[in-house]
């Protein structure tokens, strides 16, 4: 699991918990099975760029506060 993914299931995790929805619900309003959404939170997978705008207007809010602050330079 990368540190991107992982701080990017943070968010979506933050933002689907501060709206009340379940992941189940999440999951369900981005057509993705309930387990893949808790991968997503886990960090355990990259998603596409499609999924990242589903999930931004599932939760209600723009694409860029999915988008961790972190820096990928080592």
């Amino acid at each position: 699991m990368s540190e991107l993914s992982s701080a990017f299931g943070q968010l979506v995790r933050k933002y689907r918990k501060e709206k009340n929805i379940s992941q189940e619900k999440l999951a369900l309003l981005c057509n993705i099975d309930r387990s893949y959404m808790g991968r997503i939170e886990r960090g355990e997978v990259n998603i596409t760029l499609e999924k990242l705008y589903e999930l931004a207007n599932a939760l209600g809010v723009p694409v860029i506060s999915l988008l961790p602050k972190i820096s990928l330079n080592k």
